[in-house]
């Protein structure tokens, strides 16, 4: 029996105070930071999958981004239907591994995740900037 990922919305952009990391490891602001990016990578590969509609990620991805993870969607249903199998079996219960982030400035972080699939494991990786009190994904890269 396989896991059945739930689909829910997506968090509205978490605010947070930008902070570093201080000298008993990272501050709250990071963790903060690193759980949004982990939330946004579930929630982008579940886009690939089907199992959620990209629009739930508008208010965490720009316009740049968001429009690409849909053409990526896009293609990867276009893909399945060809194969003659109907569904895509490479996006199956996605589970977000580990999370990795880096502060490039007090507003803005790059974060890295390990994303494990049915089949596969895959790399997604991602730009969150700071913009009126909210962190935004400017960049998106999935593996």
């Amino acid at each position: 029996m396989s896991a059945v990922t739930a689909i829910g919305p997506v968090p509205a952009v978490t605010r947070v105070s930008p902070a570093g990391v201080g000298l008993n490891g990272p501050s709250s602001a990071e963790q903060e930071v690193k759980m949004h990016a982990r939330r946004i990578a579930q929630a982008a590969i579940e886009v690939l999958a089907g199992t959620r509609p990209v629009q739930q990620l508008s208010r965490s991805l720009d316009p740049k981004s968001l429009t690409s993870l849909q053409h990526r969607a896009a293609l990867t249903r276009a893909h399945a239907l060809r194969s003659g199998n109907g569904q895509s079996r490479h996006h199956r219960n996605p589970q977000v591994r580990s999370v990795h982030g880096c502060a490039v400035s007090e507003t803005v972080y790059e974060a890295s995740m390990v994303v494990n699939e049915e089949l596969r494991s895959r790399a997604v990786a991602m730009r969150l900037e700071l913009n009126n009190g909210a962190w935004k994904v400017t960049a998106l890269q999935i593996g």
